[in-house]
């Protein structure tokens, strides 16, 4: 288990740097171009995968640098490049996160590398969860999956939203519902492959900010994967199925490994793998946007001197770097606990989300106050990181459902 420690080794700054250059170079000087078209900057995924940063191979060597550093420090400076360019690069992870926490090494093996493809043919892949009536409360979920045993096939039929990648994917991860009477605990991910029949794009969405980012609904009308794309097995899921079942009866079942609180649902499993890289993606947003202001105040006179120089300012500017410092750390303490397999015993994963994505939203506007006017226009990218921001208290789970988790995770009671 590798020691915590607040200073990134060699290597970690040879990649911290590599990554800070191509979003200084590549992504910034397109920020604002893909942004007003809302479009997937192909382009620029295209420029990151003939470097290797749009690569399986790279971001599997993050997730398992030792440190629990290299995820987050890729995410902060990815996002300090834009959050939308950003999002369209990493956001094939969060489908890649739903197959390693939930697939065998045989699907991980053939599926995530599908996901990304190579330099020359680009791929990306969704994870589709969220539903119209189904957002936080997973347990409202109702996409269905049946097993038909004669073809050994699943057959699903349900619309997902809020999906990236959604509909353009070659891959789609979808959770589904197989046992409506187990609420949360009756759901199993899905490997949807390419081109297969019923699965379509629905709505795509216009949204606030991340605008280079695609967003929309999945549907599926009697879609039919073969039984080897139920993510993990089915003697898995019917073994999990099983002790949910004893449970919920009341009954005495003999608990899993690692007790009844390890019975977590498919897309739960994989938000709690990626809510610490979610307060990265913040804490990239908040300190892009504290350095646009920090230079702003240094350079810009009113009344015969530069308006740093007024405390009302500076202490913006003090409070601004206190506390993205602050999530930084709280992020950091969560991809170290978690690559340790220190239990998140207070819900830390959930503090490190809550506390960045909040510090995001406040940090960019306290920018756009010290740039004033301009601040408010297009001609500065303070607006579209304060747009950007506020997405973060709201996917892979809002700021009021971390602060829900926290609380039930300190009482241990159910709050409601």
């Amino acid at each position: 288990m590798a020691e915590f420690t607040m200073e990134l080794n060699d290597e970690q700054k040879e990649v911290r740097d590599w990554i800070h250059g191509f979003a200084a170079d590549v992504m910034r000087p397109a920020a604002a171009e893909w942004d007003e078209r809302e479009e997937t900057p192909w382009p620029v995924i295209q420029e990151a995968a003939k470097i290797g940063l749009y690569s399986l191979d790279f971001y599997a060597q993050q997730f398992f640098d030792p440190t629990g550093l290299g995820i987050p420090m890729t995410m902060e400076e990815l996002f300090w490049g834009d959050a939308g360019i950003a999002l369209s690069i990493v956001g094939t992870g969060l489908a890649a996160v739903g197959v390693l926490a939930n697939g065998t090494e045989e699907q991980i093996g053939t599926w995530v590398p599908q996901m990304y493809g190579d330099a020359n043919d680009v791929k990306v892949a969704a994870f589709c969860s969220s539903e119209p009536d189904a957002g936080s409360d997973v347990a409202s979920m109702r996409t269905r999956a049946v097993y038909d045993q004669a073809k050994d096939e699943w057959v699903l039929n349900g619309t997902k939203t809020w999906a990236t990648n959604g509909g353009i994917a070659g891959v789609h991860v979808v959770v589904a519902v197989v046992d409506p009477d187990l609420g949360s605990k009756g759901h199993a991910s899905f490997i949807v492959p390419p081109n297969t029949p019923g699965l379509s794009q629905g709505q795509k969405f216009k949204k606030h900010g991340i605008r280079a980012s695609h967003t929309a609904e999945v549907v599926l009308e009697d879609v039919r994967v073969p039984g080897h794309c139920l993510l993990g097995g089915k003697d898995k899921l019917d073994e999990r199925l099983a002790r949910a079942r004893e449970r919920a009866k009341g009954g005495m079942g003999v608990p899993p490994a690692g007790g009844w609180g390890s019975l977590k649902n498919a897309a739960m499993a994989t938000f709690e793998a990626s809510r610490p890289a979610v307060g990265a993606m913040a804490v990239g947003t908040a300190r892009a946007a504290y350095e646009e202001a920090l230079e702003y105040a240094r350079t810009r006179e009113q009344f015969g001197r530069p308006i740093i120089d007024n405390q009302g300012v500076a202490f913006q500017l003090a409070d601004m770097r206190t506390q993205i410092d602050a999530a930084r750390l709280l992020v950091w303490r969560a991809s170290w606990m978690a690559v340790a397999g220190k239990k998140f015993e207070s819900a830390e994963g959930s503090m490190s989300k809550l506390f960045a994505s909040e510090t995001a939203k406040k940090v960019t506007a306290q920018a756009i106050q010290i740039l004033g006017g301009n601040g408010f226009t297009r001609e500065y990218p303070v607006e579209r990181m304060h747009r950007d921001a506020a997405i973060y208290t709201i996917f892979e789970g809002t700021s009021e459902i971390q602060r829900l988790v926290i609380a039930r995770t300190l009482s241990r009671m159910p709050i409601r």
